[in-house]
């Protein structure tokens, strides 16, 4: 009754909100597949001896308006307070223009990775003014289109240094004791996996050591000092070591480039350009390193190609899926990039322009040096003679100061011995200077801040001169062009317009669950209770996010049935290899650690090999038979093969053929029974939720791709969260973290991210989609994906045969179009045919994966049945394309799928095509209502990967 009384008061449930189709549309659809509820469907294709009796206990089904004022109650305990902790976080404005129009913008944060870059020009052009910044700021020839976070990204550069190395001998990684401690941190984590040594030391002493492969140095050390290393670093290079170099990106603006100091590898988080701290992500790391390593860069980077036409055009270059195709051989298992958050950092770039960048950076120097001269005036001792925005401030009672601090509504870095740190951001203004004075002098300290200011202005040396930029940056059109909000308004929506997200159509691509991001779920992302705090602040700050963080690892383990979860992990590679990481230290403890073996079927995802391969495990292929379904007979032949070697399986599930296999359990067996841990991929956890669980069915440890099953957006390429779910016995062995020690926290281990709670600030996204779904609703969720993408099947099996079905003839909830047949038969691909779904208005399924010459289809269940028939009768018309094609009346190099897809421009220019104009773009009635675009034509893969050129396309170009 009370629950009736709250939906009387505040709206309908918002499970009819998500779930696409009506209930008479579902009805409907059941009856062509043959069944008369979703309940009798999920018996039909679910293996019954993994059905859950219930669905996990997670909560009534709440409705958009009590889940908010919920969340709103739970982030108002997170406390305010103005941060000057520092350490690679800082606070930021960021530019209402691009909060409004980026971060807030469907367009933006629901488009997929630009796999398919004919629908995706607008953000790679975004991406690659972001490596175009990095390039100027870094001085380096090339640049990624950004990793996870920073120190992530110092990981995969001692990695790649590793590979880069000629010195094949050395062993060892010298890091400067200086770096920031979470990098430090997780560098030596990965470090431990591949059996490197790392050496932490002052920077002086790297010379000491003879086993180098690679050295790491900061460029603002973490308590604030600038190092000019020009000297150390040419030694290093004469001796071949590779040099790394972390550096923040705010002081580029006004330091020398690290290029010119000779840094051959350059890394740091571009958080300070306008993302939010939000309690440590998500942040877009930038990479940059010298052109003799290009093959050894991990991550996507963005090229400039040419399309069909010859007309300039943009797409992922070289090893942009190396994961997939060199599996286990692959540079990094990273497939998930920081999309959305690298292009606000590049659009702020955009925004304020150089000229407006040195502004920000002079001003907050300027700031510091005043702070630095009136703490000096009063007798206070600095630990450093430099500085660009950081002072470490010699403190006699540092316990007194930290209270003090508190009672004025701050924090200061706490973590230095006798001293504190304090860091000032773009949001430091002289008000914070004189509550700053006050905190460290006493009341009324009585400093003139205008005699100071006047003073540093002339004698301010804490810059050296032989680090001052001479360099210029940011000199292409595209940074001095849009300083208007007008005209910064309409570039942004002009690059909008040129790519297909979620609000346009769906993008019904298999593996990777484009589901619903509801208005709902991201408006508390932008509050800035949580947007506000930094991720080393004193836990009970951040007592809101503590409740958020404790509610969803609860109900994460309830939906997946196990004992707890890892929350630290931002990708859902990450999470495989925090897993993975997991189960190696689990068999470390119990005196076990020969075992290293990491059974993969066949058919696994590309990063499953990358990550064991990082995970320092050797990978053994198990085969699978004509049905997708792993082959016991060989699983139990290399399990027994692998012996006490024997780590664990990774297996995908239901598979990624888009099947529920009957032989889970055996599967689990097997491995459990010689000795492995299971560790099921998450990646079709859609298919799960409130059906079966991993925990029920055998499994020991699971990512979770929030980003996909939860209702996080895909970001055009990133945000992800890969949060681990354990059994009770790998719980201790989970990721921990070396600045942040929180009470119950399960583990005291090394981290894979640079915050304790990776991306913490998306984290509200997933807990509003399980809270206003609740249990009912999330069961349904995953029964009307099944339904869904079933009903594709069907509809579509006598014009594209479908390529496996479960022991039922039914599919789980992505279903493979298998192509192969039909380019037999007249030479029509499903390259063809993905292209000629642009011009009925679709992204293209996932091509060519698990199965070469196919297409994967998984419609999600927020699909409507009317989007769903729509994408059935593009794929039908299509078809009746191919068959023109077949009987010869289009030649099979002249025909309306070999030149999709068709731009605006072929309206008014000769036409020579056998077939019409109005066929070409207007394919169909639902086009004709609503057309999508695209802006280039095909592209050409083959001279954007012989013409590699990864910089903002030249002025000539550019307009």
């Amino acid at each position: 009754m009370n629950r009736t009384i709250k939906q009387l008061e505040y709206g309908e449930s918002f499970i009819e909100r998500h779930i696409g189709p009506s209930a008479e549309q579902r009805q409907q659809m059941l009856e062509i597949i043959g069944a008369k509820s979703l309940d009798e469907l999920t018996q039909f294709i679910v293996p019954a001896d993994i059905q859950l009796p219930h669905p996990p206990a997670t909560g009534d089904a709440q409705t958009e308006h009590q889940a908010l004022a919920e969340l709103k109650a739970i982030a108002e305990q997170n406390q305010r307070y103005k941060s000057y902790i520092g350490m690679g976080y800082n606070a930021v404005l960021t530019p209402p223009v691009i909060l409004r129009n980026m971060l807030e913008n469907p367009g933006w944060y629901t488009a997929y990775t630009p796999y398919q870059p004919e629908v995706s020009q607008g953000r790679l052009e975004a991406l690659l003014n972001f490596q175009q910044m990095t390039q100027d700021l870094t001085g380096l020839d090339l640049a990624s289109a950004s990793l996870l976070d920073e120190a992530t990204a110092a990981a995969e550069a001692m990695a790649m240094a590793k590979r880069a190395s000629k010195l094949k001998l050395a062993n060892s990684f010298f890091v400067a004791e200086d770096v920031h401690p979470q990098t430090i941190d997780v560098v030596k984590t990965r470090a431990e996996a591949f059996g490197f040594n790392v050496i932490v030391g002052p920077a002086s002493h790297v010379l000491n050591h003879s086993d180098l492969f690679g050295a790491l140095v900061q460029l603002t050390g973490t308590t604030g000092e600038l190092h000019d290393d020009s000297a150390l670093l040419q030694q290093l290079k004469q001796r071949g070591v590779i040099t790394c170099m972390a550096a923040d990106i705010m002081s580029l603006v006004l330091l020398e480039s690290p290029a010119t100091m000779g840094a051959d590898v350059v890394f740091g988080s571009s958080q300070r350009f306008g993302v939010p701290m939000g309690y440590g992500g998500p942040h877009a790391a930038f990479f940059a390193c010298r052109d003799e390593f290009k093959r050894s860069m991990p991550g996507r980077i963005i090229g400039v190609s040419k399309d069909a036409a010859g007309n300039t055009a943009l797409r992922m270059a070289m090893q942009t899926r190396e994961q997939h195709i060199r599996r286990e051989k692959a540079n990094s298992n990273i497939c998930t990039s920081q999309v959305l958050l690298a292009n606000i950092a590049g659009f702020y770039a955009v925004y304020h322009g150089p000229t407006g960048l040195k502004r920000i950076a002079q001003r907050i120097h300027r700031l510091t040096d005043i702070l630095a001269a009136g703490l000096q005036q009063k007798g206070l001792t600095l630990r450093h003679q430099s500085w660009f925005d950081t002072l470490c401030v010699e403190i006699a009672d540092k316990a007194a100061v930290l209270t003090r601090a508190l009672s004025f509504g701050v924090n200061l870095r706490a973590d230095l011995d006798g001293a504190v740190g304090i860091s000032l951001d773009e949001t430091t203004t002289v008000d914070d200077l004189n509550t700053l004075f006050d905190i460290l002098c006493g009341d009324h300290a009585d400093i003139d801040i205008d005699v100071l200011d006047r003073q540093c202005i002339t004698q301010s040396q804490s810059i050296p001169a032989a680090l001052l930029r001479q360099t210029p940056i940011l000199t292409h059109p595209v940074f001095n062009s849009y300083h208007s909000e007008t005209e910064m308004m309409r570039y942004m929506h002009r690059l909008e317009r040129k790519d297909l997200a979620l609000n346009q159509a769906m993008i019904p691509l298999g593996s990777c669950t484009m589901k619903l991001n509801a208005a709902a779920e991201m408006i508390p992302i932008t509050w800035p209770e949580f947007a506000e705090l930094h991720p080393f602040c004193p836990p009970e700050q951040a007592t809101g996010y503590q409740i958020l963080l404790g509610q969803l690892s609860q109900w994460l383990a309830q939906i997946t049935g196990y004992d707890a979860v890892c929350m630290q992990p931002n990708s859902g590679a990450q999470g495989e290899y925090a897993g993975l990481l997991t189960i190696r230290r689990y068999h470390e403890s119990r005196g076990q650690g020969n075992r290293h073996i990491c059974l993969i079927p066949s058919s696994a995802h590309g990063t499953n090999p990358a990550s064991a391969q990082m995970a320092g495990m050797s990978v053994v292929v198990v085969d699978c038979d004509k049905q997708g379904n792993v082959d016991l007979q060989d699983l139990r032949a290399k399990a027994q093969q692998s012996g006490d070697e024997l780590s664990c399986i990774m297996v995908t599930y239901p598979s990624t053929h888009g099947v529920y296999e009957e032989t889970i359990r055996e599967v689990c067996n097997i491995v459990h029974q010689f000795g492995g841990q299971v560790y099921l991929d998450g990646a079709n956890m859609n298919a799960q939720v409130g059906i079966t669980t991993p925990g029920y069915i055998g499994a020991d440890v699971s990512h979770l791709n929030l980003h996909k099953t939860f209702s996080i957006p895909h970001g055009g390429g990133g945000p992800g969260m890969g949060p681990i779910g354990v059994k009770k016995h790998l719980a201790p062995f989970v990721p921990g973290h070396s600045v942040v020690q929180l009470e119950g926290v399960i583990t005291h281990q090394g981290a894979v991210s640079a915050a304790p709670f990776g991306s913490a600030s998306i984290l509200p996204i997933s807990w509003m989609y399980i809270h206003m779904m609740g249990a009912e609703g999330l069961k349904m969720a995953s029964q009307v994906a099944i339904l869904n993408a079933n009903y594709i099947a069907r509809r579509l099996k006598d014009a594209y045969p479908v390529l496996y079905y479960g022991v039922d003839g039914l599919v789980a909830h992505e279903c493979i179009l298998d192509i192969r047949p039909l380019k037999e038969e007249c030479g029509i691909t499903e390259m063809d045919i993905a292209k000629r779904l642009i011009d009925y208005g679709f992204h293209a399924p996932t091509m060519s994966f698990p199965v070469a010459g196919t297409l994967m289809v998984e419609p999600t269940e927020s699909e409507s049945k009317v989007e769903l028939d729509r994408f059935i009768d593009a794929m039908l018309a299509i078809r009746s394309e191919i068959r023109r094609v077949h009987s010869g009346e289009w030649p099979l190099d002249d025909n309306p799928l070999v030149n999709a897809p068709h731009v605006q421009g072929e309206l008014v220019h000769e036409w020579n095509h056998p077939y019409s104009r109005d066929l070409a773009v207007f394919p169909s009635q639902a086009v004709f209502h609503n057309k999508y675009w695209p802006t280039v034509k095909r592209l050409d893969d083959v001279y954007g990967d012989r013409n590699l050129f990864c910089s903002c396309v030249p002025v000539g170009e550019y307009r």
